[in-house]
């Protein structure tokens, strides 16, 4: 016997078409149109919130990239006097040489013999995983990054040639390194050791974040994404970071809603605000501290610190 479910019944024009009775099965173009409607409306709700769950999922990486990092620092005072090794980020040899960017991981060259010119000759003993020093949140990392960690003072990147290769990071190394504040705050000096000194600054890593890069003139730029941000591509010897074009003020700064992290020498690492943060310049004259000029071509401009890291 056929059901009123199962009936095929035809109009007086003849057309067939089927009758959907109370065990019917089925939607109706309207009822497919309200689901398509309901999907289209919380995809639009959870996509921007499952944006936001990756960015704070990395952002967690990046604290425990950075708490490696303080981490092996530590040991490796532990393992040599009381000390942190020598800053890597310079340029020049002999007596003629100058500070480079923080996030500097190896240098053009030696400084002097005594000193390596990459951070993994120093730490690689205490990090194998060349990831732990960039920062997750940026847009696109160094793609020989494991080389050249595992490399070490012999690096030299393949597309390059003969020349000895640096390679600059998403991270700022503080250890032993020496900014300029300003003509009223004078020098920062990064820390020698765990047990800091009276003028010595207590952070050991942090993120970039800065303002007039030679990379992006005019722009803030950070390793971690902010509201309108475009990238600013990697080179031969570096590493990608996000950028925006502004003025240089306290609101447009705090205008990039990010909360950066770093890493201190008692080992514990946390966010800090970028409305309580000290600007720092590269030291282009090492003999008077005078940092680049704005105008210069190659200049690095400014990276923004925690107040709290600085002193």
């Amino acid at each position: 016997m056929t059901t009123c479910a199962q009936a095929k019944l035809f109009d007086s024009h003849g057309r067939r078409f089927v009758y959907r009775g109370e065990s019917g099965s089925g939607f109706t173009l309207v009822e497919l149109l309200v689901v398509l409607s309901v999907i289209s409306i919380l995809m639009a709700i959870l996509i921007p919130a499952l944006g936001k769950v990756r960015q704070q999922a990395r952002r967690l990486i990046s604290q425990g990239n950075m708490r490696e990092i303080v981490t092996a620092a530590n040991c490796f005072a532990d393992d040599n006097r009381g000390l942190y090794p020598p800053s890597v980020a310079t340029i020049g040899i002999g007596d003629n040489w100058n500070w480079q960017e923080p996030t500097y991981l190896t240098a053009y060259s030696r400084r002097i013999k005594s000193v390596h010119r990459s951070v993994s000759a120093y730490l690689h003993d205490y990090i194998s995983d060349a990831s732990t020093m960039v920062c997750p949140c940026a847009p696109w990392k160094y793609k020989y990054l494991q080389e050249a960690w595992d490399a070490g003072d012999s690096w030299n990147n393949p597309d390059i040639g003969a020349m000895p290769s640096p390679m600059v990071g998403t991270y700022c190394l503080y250890w032993n390194y020496t900014g300029y504040l300003s003509e009223e705050k004078g020098l920062f000096q990064g820390p020698r050791g765990p047990a800091r000194g009276v003028r010595e600054g207590r952070i050991l890593v942090s993120d970039y974040v800065g303002y007039n890069h030679f990379r992006s003139p005019g722009s803030y730029g950070s390793c971690e994404q902010f509201r309108d941000a475009g990238v600013t591509e990697g080179s031969d010897v570096s590493s990608s970071f996000w950028s925006r074009p502004g003025e240089l003020t306290c609101d447009e700064l705090t205008s990039l809603d990010i909360k950066p992290n770093a890493g201190y020498t008692d080992g514990h690492v946390e966010s800090f605000s970028l409305d309580d943060t000290a600007p720092m310049r590269v030291i282009r004259w090492r003999d008077t501290g005078q940092p680049y000029e704005d105008n210069f071509p190659m200049s690095p401009g400014l990276f923004y610190l925690p107040r709290l890291g600085v002193r």
